[in-house]
């Protein structure tokens, strides 16, 4: 005996001592092999897909890999079918020319090197099966209201066995409740039948998970009759049914259906589900109830199913053997059953699987196998694979039952044992190895590792070690005066150091030593302690006027080498995405408060190793209301009494106080309940002011004190002094929880949620739930369960989307409420399965496409049908020009739509498409993608029209070919038109030009003419949108059009195979009076395009502005400057995660007058005017000659009279007569001269004029009409570029000269 405690004492000295060795051997050391994956035992497969036996094992030298099957060596090679993964010893067993269950059988993998062997465990691989319902012709039943039956399912076995439910012939959930449940062999149970339950489609189905196959046992008719009517229809079904009762169905005492007699036993392994089952018939329905004879149901793992029916343990214990009671009671009668629960174990760990040892030569180690069951399993062990007894003897090695001592090891001997635990009920397999290393210590941690910590926080400083003998570690700091032992430092067995509360003076270096006998190792690290994050003014309780701004203050303290990160917060989420909310660094602001900012705020300042957050409330309020004129209120009642007390009811008087002039006009009375809500006044009912006595009705279970309140137009009195306490007795509840709903988070799952009642709803105390669920129109049992605190329940193993009826019941000690309603829900939805077929594409024209397809069965929708998506994409034009396109684009059709028109699509072109069914889930799998190939269409606008040497009567056109051809371009058609001075259009020509023309000249035009442009392309479908463009032949010297009006083409854009990087070329600019046209050209796939412009030069805070410019190659800019210089630019943006293109920036000048300079002078009006004025002109001169040649009574007859040289009369100012004039051909007034101009056209007709009428002289018309004006035969130059005109009214011979140079 006392050898044994010395044995036993050197055990456990051996065992602390090698604790810390079990730990990873670095893999570039020589040891063992070891399993690191390896496939279940039970391991079920899918027939249809390829079987994949896992096994993995690490070692050094790397391991090799073998096989057994069914306990026989599995050569590999001569198996065509299986391979072996490389550097692995998983096989793949390729099922496509064979059947799986060839290959159901148990296989063991080894792997091997020369330091030892290690196996895996029986690895029994079955395959999943689904075998078919037998079919069977199952007569109609018919039953009398009110007894009880059962329908059987009797389903296939299956591997693993199916899950069984009952639905009709619409695939519903047959409605199930503490009436008609389902059993745990899935039979279905009614505990009494009622005249609904007829119906001629009970369906049980099968659900076998491993294949999702659903299979269904023929439909069972029953038929459920009153006596009456059994005798009115017993010649009609008796031949073919089965009478199941003839009696009338009495009420009667519940009986037990399952299981059959007082007692029953079961059992069950420890960590299993244990469910135990009563199912009861009778009249009224039993309610069932569970108790356990020698103790309480473990609550935290217990829950009830099947409407109480089924009591269910999880995680089974060995506490969890002995006696359960099951009790079914109506009002009838009670009766119980007993079933007796043994608990057995398969084998488990006690303290873990066995440790790999690593020893040194000459060290003592063990090897501990301790495992537990019931019954007592027995410990076999094995080295390398054969049983220990069959391995070659070792003297260092003794095996003693679950221990293998050893002594002294020697190297080479490594090897890896197993160990086998077994019983009855199964059996544990595990690997450890023996691996003899002289090595010498090595830090595994990673070398001058700084760590940082918070102060006053735990530091741990790691230093993870290897080396055999196993290493001692010692920590230094610094200086290396001295080890780091005792307080505040505490050494662990793994290495690592631990500062219980790390202050400022322990950063530094810290050094790991670890030394064993062959050698030493040394590992620096640093520990860096940092101050702690800490907010030191915190927000503040804001209360601000709606409209008003308020601030949070948030200021923080931080270690200056960690930069804090500031995060805001309203209400616990995230700051609303608005302007409004103006984060800084240690505030947050917000402006223009409105009602909706009110909340709590929450500053959270964050770094990598700690935070400290506050909180302040926001509220918001409107403008100080005016101040209300204040009465006097009524005094508070006195003198409360309860008289005429009963169960649920009491008689409550009072006296009125004082009314203070103003009539009371009702009396609130309150209650509190002072054995649920102490301290809490409620409203209970008002009275009348006239009245002093209140009949009022109560709940039970409430320990009520009364107050009255009297309330008349100034408002309430206070509360009177409370009257005494008055008890109701308990009582089951009157009413039911409300707001049922039923929904599924999972595919599998149904949640029922409710508003739960509150304590003065409960009536009584022990309040709790009974849930009820089954599937709709299956008529089955309601399954039950009972829940308390808590307001919903989760169905877990539910069928994907199928309609339930819920029931919400609520039960306290005293009984159940009233019969629940019904109410509706669906089990959770999951992605539909299939694909909508019969897809097909009907082309409308070359821009429209119809799609067509066939509905998605609604089983295969498995959840709300949405609607349909129809994904299409543009893969290429057909046109070999044109760049591919890959961008998809979704049209979704809501509702069960069977086609759906596709628009906006490009002519000419290739469209691959496919069409999805969603749900609430999401979108199922794509039906096969189909192309199509739409029409030719009537191609876009030329890419650009520029004109380019502008001669007086030529000018050439060049362009560049549509970007959307839209099929073969076969020519185009050029139209231009000459544009008076008052924007009316001249005469077309039309002109037809060659599809591979990009330009052409115009010969003959009108020189000083103003034209229009207009060119269009050309394909078999029509032609398309004609591009403009506007230019004028050049005029005389001095008048030449302004290079802004047309801008010059820039290199054309590459073919698709060279494109640039940015998606724009042919940029170009044209002033005119309505603005500065931009145009260009562009293949990217980006939507949102827009210009963006500023000025050159601008301060660096000036901001580009924006135009929007989507589906259009041009845009008029009318807000720039004239005068001025701007840099503008093109912009391609498309989704958020994309990077923006843009073109290169394009400098446009913005003249001080636009380009199309028009002259006043050309203008109709002012032709007119000066016509008008040269005629009046004309008259006056010809009444002025015939005055004076007829020698009238003018001043200018008698001076001409007075001169005797009729060659030299010079005019005077007051005579109207002429100085120096020559009656000579060349000056005569009538004959007057044109003096030629640049910008003069010749007219058709003749025109006179008066310039260079006279030399000399400063001759003007004074009102007689005489001259007053200065003569000059100059022509009058025009208006400066600038626009600038003389403030002085011109003369008429100017005014003429300029009518001249101009007409």
């Amino acid at each position: 005996m006392m050898e044994r405690r010395r044995m036993d004492a050197a055990l456990l000295v051996l065992f602390l001592v090698h604790l810390a060795t079990a730990l990873e051997v670095p893999l570039d050391l020589p040891q063992p092999p070891t399993i690191t994956h390896q496939s279940p035992k039970d391991y079920i497969i899918d027939p249809r897909e390829n079987i994949i036996i896992q096994c993995e094992a690490k070692g050094k030298p790397h391991p090799s890999f073998s096989w057994t099957r069914n306990g026989t060596h599995f050569d590999i090679d001569q198996d065509p079918n299986v391979t072996m993964k490389p550097h692995s010893g998983t096989l793949v067993v390729d099922i496509s020319r064979t059947k799986a269950e060839q290959y159901e059988c148990v296989y063991q993998c080894t792997a091997r090197n020369k330091h030892g062997t290690a196996v895996s465990n029986n690895i029994v691989v079955r395959q999943s099966r689904s075998p078919l319902w037998s079919k069977e012709k199952i007569k109609p039943i018919v039953v009398q209201e009110g007894v009880s039956l059962v329908l059987p399912c009797r389903p296939p076995a299956g591997l693993p066995p199916p899950i069984i439910f009952w639905m009709d012939n619409n695939f519903q959930r047959l409605p199930q409740s503490r009436r008609v449940s389902q059993s745990l062999n899935g039979d279905l149970y009614f505990s009494n039948v009622l005249r609904e339950d007829s119906r001629n489609d009970y369906i049980c189905y099968a659900r076998f998970p491993y294949t999702q196959t659903i299979q269904q046992k023929q439909p069972i008719t029953v038929k459920v009759l009153n006596l009456d009517a059994i005798n009115d229809t017993m010649a009609a079904f008796y031949n073919d049914t089965d009478l199941f009762s003839e009696d009338p169905a009495d009420e009667r005492k519940p009986t037990f259906l399952i299981p059959s007699g007082p007692s029953s036993s079961k059992m069950v392994l420890r960590g299993q589900v244990l469910e135990m089952e009563c199912i009861a018939e009778g009249l009224p329905t039993p309610e069932i109830s569970w108790t356990k004879n020698s103790g309480d149901l473990p609550v935290n793992r217990t829950s009830y199913l099947h409407y109480q029916k089924t009591l269910r343990i999880v995680n089974v214990s060995e506490s969890d053997a002995g006696d359960y009671r099951c009790t079914a009671r109506n009002k009838l009668g009670t009766v119980y059953h007993t079933i007796h629960i043994m608990v057995k174990a398969a084998p488990f760990w006690i303290s873990g699987a066995p440790r790999n040892l690593v020893l040194a030569p000459g060290e003592d180690g063990v090897l501990t196998c301790r495992a537990s069951g019931t019954p007592k399993p027995s410990v076999t062990w094995a080295m390398n694979g054969i049983p220990i007894e069959n391995s070659p003897k070792d003297l260092s090695r003794k095996v003693e039952d679950d221990t293998i001592i050893f002594s002294v090891v020697q190297s080479g001997s490594s090897a890896v044992y197993q160990c086998n635990v077994s019983n009855d009920y199964g059996y544990l397999l595990s690997n450890a190895f023996v691996n003899v290393l002289s090595e010498t210590p090595r830090v595994l941690t990673q070398a001058n590792k700084v760590y940082q910590v918070i102060k006053n926080h735990r530091a741990l400083l790691d230093c993870a070690s290897f080396g055999s003998p196993i290493p001692r570690i010692t920590w230094f700091k610094d200086s290396r005066s001295s080890t780091l032992d005792g307080d505040p430092y505490m050494h662990h067995d793994n290495g690592t150091l631990e500062i219980h509360v790390a202050q400022a003076h322990h950063s530094g270096k810290y050094t790991c030593v670890a030394r064993n006998t062959l050698g030493i190792y040394e590992n620096h690290v640093y520990l860096e302690v940092k101050d702690p994050t800490r907010i030191l003014k915190q927000p503040d309780y804001k209360q601000v006027q709606r409209g008003r701004s308020v601030v949070f203050e948030c200021k923080v303290t931080y270690d200056p080498s960690l930069q804090p990160t500031v995060t805001w917060l309203k209400d616990d989420g995230e700051l609303p995405d608005d302007e409004r909310l103006i984060v800084d660094f240690d505030s947050l602001t917000i402006t223009d408060v409105t009602e909706n900012d009110a909340g709590v705020y929450t500053c959270i300042m964050n770094t990598t190793l700690d935070q400290d957050s506050a909180r302040a409330e926001l509220t918001v309020v409107g403008a100080t209301p005016t101040p209300a004129v204040v009465y006097e209120r009524p005094d508070p009642p006195t003198d409360l009494e309860l008289t005429d007390k009963k169960k649920r009811s009491v008689q409550l008087t009072w006296t009125p106080g004082d009314e203070h002039n103003s009539p009371i006009q009702k009396f609130l009375i309150q209650y509190e309940d002072s054995l649920h809500h102490r301290g809490h006044w409620h409203n209970l009912t008002e009275v009348p002011g006239t009245k002093t006595t209140a009949h009022l009705k109560l709940s039970p279970y409430v320990h009520y004190i009364f107050r009255v309140l009297a309330v008349n137009s100034v408002g309430f009195s206070r509360p009177s002094f409370p009257s005494r306490m008055f008890k109701t007795e308990p009582a089951a509840p009157d009413e039911n929880p409300t707001g049922v709903h039923g929904f599924g988070t999972e595919h599998d799952n149904l949640v029922i949620s409710w508003k739960p009642l509150t304590g003065l709803q409960s009536n009584g105390p022990g309040l709790h739930y009974k849930v009820m669920w089954r599937q709709k129109l299956m008529e089955s049992d309601w399954t039950k369960v009972t829940v308390a605190n808590n307001s919903k329940f989760v169905v877990s193993g539910t069928p994907t989307f199928v309609p339930y009826e819920l029931k919400v019941q609520a039960v306290n000690d005293h009984g159940a409420g009233p019969e629940p309603a019904i109410a509706h829900g669906y089990s959770g939805e999951d992605l539909p399965v299939a694909a909508p077929e019969n897809v097909q594409a009907v082309l409308l024209n070359s821009t429209l496409s119809e799609v067509h397809w066939d509905p998605v069965p609604p089983k295969s929708i498995r959840g709300h049908l949405k609607g349909y998506k129809v994904y299409y994409w543009r893969e290429r034009s057909l046109h070999k020009h044109n760049p591919h396109h890959v961008e998809k684009q979704i049209l979704t059709f809501s509702g069960n739509h069977t086609h759906g028109i596709l628009p906006g699509l490009h002519p000419f072109s290739l469209y691959s498409f496919n069409v999805r069914v969603y749900n609430g889930k999401g979108d199922g799998p794509p039906s096969p993608t189909q192309q199509f190939e739409t029409p030719e269409g009537v191609p876009g606008p030329p890419t650009s029209l520029v004109v380019t040497n502008t001669n007086m009567d030529t000018l050439t056109l060049e362009w560049n070919p549509p970007h959307d051809r839209n099929g073969h371009i076969t020519g185009y058609t050029l139209k231009y038109q000459p544009v008076n001075n008052s924007n009316e259009l001249g005469p077309v020509e039309e002109l037809a030009l060659p599809a591979n023309a990009t330009s052409f000249t115009l010969l003959n035009l009108k020189y000083s003419t103003r034209y229009k442009f207009y060119l269009n392309a050309k394909t078999v479908r029509g032609a398309g949108t004609a591009i403009s463009q506007e230019a004028v032949t050049i005029m005389d010297e001095g008048n030449t059009q302004t290079p802004h009006s047309i801008a010059r083409s820039p290199p054309r854009r590459p073919p698709h195979k060279v494109r640039p990087v940015s998606p724009f070329g042919n940029v170009s600019s044209s002033s005119g009076e309505d603005g500065t046209l931009i145009s260009w050209e562009y293949w990217g796939p980006e939507k949102n395009i827009y210009v963006e412009y500023i000025v050159k030069n601008s301060e660096g805070e000036e901001k580009w502005q924006k135009e929007l410019v989507n589906g259009s190659q041009n845009v008029m800019l009318k807000g720039l400057k004239e005068g001025l210089s701007y840099r503008v630019r093109l912009v391609a943006k498309g989704h958020h995660d994309q990077p923006l293109h843009r073109s290169e920036e394009l400098l446009v000048l913005v003249p001080a007058v636009t380009s199309r300079q028009v002259d006043i002078a050309t203008q109709g009006w002012f032709i007119g005017l000066m016509c008008a004025i040269a005629l009046l002109i004309l008259i006056l001169l010809i009444i002025c000659f015939i005055q004076r040649n007829k020698g009238g009574k003018y001043p200018v007859k008698e001076k001409e009279d007075a001169h005797t040289d009729p060659e030299f009369q010079p005019m005077k100012d007051d005579d109207c007569t002429f100085g120096e004039y020559s009656d000579n051909e060349d000056h005569k007034p009538l004959k007057g001269s044109r003096t030629p101009s640049n910008g003069t056209v010749k007219r058709d007709d003749s025109d006179d004029s008066l310039v260079d009428y006279g030399e000399g002289g400063d001759g003007q018309f004074n009102e007689d009409g005489s001259f007053i004006g200065q003569y000059s035969g100059k022509s009058v130059s025009r208006e400066t570029a600038e626009g600038h005109e003389s403030s002085e009214a011109p003369s008429p011979i100017n005014a003429m000269n300029s009518l001249n140079s101009f007409v």
